[in-house]
């Protein structure tokens, strides 16, 4: 079996840090991605998909330390899907990526240059992390 997400977007805000009771780095973003078509009536059209992105350990610091609103970035994971309960006392269910490797790229407004990988690192990403590790 594969779960595997690879995405190329810019991120839609910069991204947020928190740090888990033992001390553990989590990053959350978003990152849009367009696809662009033209229809049966030749015009152009284009949609773009929001993507949650949740980042672990010592690429997560890296990740709120040189990300920034609209640069662009690659980011491999996998998908995860869970539900929470809002202010409200709804059952809501959200789809994230949960990232493995976390590559930034040239394009955006931050930082300029070739890129600034950070490598991957297998401890950096728990299997699963229960949601009260979660500090959002």
């Amino acid at each position: 079996m594969v779960n595997k997400a690879i995405l190329i977007g810019n991120l839609g805000k910069d991204p947020e840090v928190r740090f888990t009771p033992s001390g553990r780095a989590v990053a959350k973003f978003s990152i849009a991605t367009s696809e662009r078509w033209t229809d049966q009536q030749g015009q152009k059209q284009e949609r773009t998909e929001w993507h949650n992105i949740v980042v672990w350990g010592k690429q997560a610091e890296t990740c709120g330390q040189y990300l920034t609103k609209g640069r662009q970035v690659f980011v491999e994971g996998r998908i995860t899907n869970r539900s929470y309960d809002d202010k409200d006392g709804n059952k809501r269910y959200i789809s994230e990526i949960i990232a493995r490797d976390v590559r930034f790229l040239g394009g955006g407004t931050g930082r300029e240059g070739g890129g600034f990988n950070v490598p991957p690192g297998q401890d950096d990403v728990p299997n699963m992390p229960e949601e009260d590790d979660i500090p959002f």
